[in-house]
């Protein structure tokens, strides 16, 4: 009894420690933050649109990469200024192009961010379906070679073998 307790609680303990690690830090520092709740609202919104060119896969509201910063600091200045949302973003993105947007326009420059999943996933499949076909084939010669042989062939090995052994 008292052991089924132990395995209970550390199984709840384990899973509400792994739970705590896997939360997001936000890597916004508190110097960056504005004073007008409504700037900075508007601030994080964007800034999770927009993609840490360090880290890649990051937002820039979740990157601790100084790059990251630089961007939040100089999104927050935009905004500061009188940009709107799409003139800050737009800012961005003349700058530093369509990649700084975590989930990038359909167009030209970006046809290969949007299709290359989709033919990597279908080469891999076609990969694994030649694979899987060639391994049958193999599977079937091997079954044919392991049948008995025929009569003729019995005598003809018998023959080949009888020829090998007189000098």
């Amino acid at each position: 009894m008292i052991s089924r307790r132990l395995t209970t609680a550390s199984f709840w303990f384990l899973a509400v420690l792994l739970l705590s690690l896997s939360w997001p830090v936000l890597a916004v520092q508190p110097d960056e933050i504005l004073k007008d709740p409504v700037l900075e609202g508007r601030a994080r919104v964007l800034s999770k649109e927009l993609r840490c060119l360090v880290c890649q896969n990051q937002s820039i509201d979740d990157s601790d990469a100084d790059l990251a910063r630089d961007l939040r600091v100089l999104l927050r200045q935009r905004l500061k200024a009188g940009d709107s949302d799409q003139q800050a973003r737009q800012y961005l993105v003349d700058r530093y192009g369509d990649y700084v947007l975590l989930n990038p326009p359909f167009k030209g420059g970006t046809i290969v961010l949007w299709v290359g999943p989709a033919v990597l996933l279908g080469l891999a499949l076609l990969a694994a379906f030649l694979f899987l076909r060639r391994r049958a084939a193999g599977q079937t010669m091997v079954e044919a070679a392991a049948q008995p042989l025929s009569e003729q062939e019995q005598r003809r090995l018998d023959a080949l073998l009888k020829d090998d052994k007189t000098p």
